[in-house]
């Protein structure tokens, strides 16, 4: 009996220390389609773009594509905002500027084109302090596109404060049974 309990503490414990230790993350896809009618409030323009994104296993860098073309605007920034579905809301994260208002480092946006890059916590900017996002906060930035309050959005001289938005989402594998965002 004491052999028998000896062993069972040992199992626990053993567990207790796997669990304290866990599995390590695995990367995340991210894919959204942009419209101008998911802006707010909605807009009708041809512009149409597609925004992919990986979150690395370590949750330190996303690592991020943005294809778009049809806009009827002259293209002025494009960013990443804090807000769910249908809100506006502050920058965390600019993907491209030609105002001169970005973090120095930052490209120039096409006017169509693909533009890429990865994000760390030094490019998590101010624009989303107000709403709880402090500038270098990779870990907030990184939870708000994991639970899909972060969107992607293009924005044009016609329309400053947005041309074409789509709210960022998981890409389930197909393993899992789920699909990517449908095209429209």
């Amino acid at each position: 009996m004491t052999r028998f309990r000896g062993s069972v503490v040992l199992l626990i414990a053993a567990a207790l220390c796997g669990a304290a230790v866990g599995p390590a993350e695995a990367a995340v896809d991210f894919q959204c389609r942009l419209f101008a009618r998911n802006e707010v409030p909605a807009l009708s323009t041809f512009g149409n773009g597609l925004f992919k994104a990986t979150l690395n296993d370590d949750r330190n860098e996303l690592a991020w594509e943005l294809t778009y073309t049809g806009l009827q605007g002259t293209v002025t920034q494009s960013h990443i905002h804090f807000a769910q579905a249908g809100v506006n809301g502050g920058i965390m994260v600019f993907l491209c500027s030609n105002l001169g208002n970005g973090p120095v480092g930052t490209q120039a946006c096409p006017q169509s084109g693909t533009i890429s890059g990865v994000a760390h916590a030094v490019d998590v900017g101010a624009g989303a302090n107000a709403q709880s996002i402090p500038p270098g906060s990779f870990f907030e930035f990184s939870r708000a596109v994991l639970q899909g309050v972060a969107y992607a959005n293009l924005h044009s001289d016609v329309f400053p404060g947005g041309e074409i938005r789509c709210q960022i989402a998981r890409v389930e594998s197909e393993g899992e049974g789920a699909e990517t965002p449908a095209e429209e």
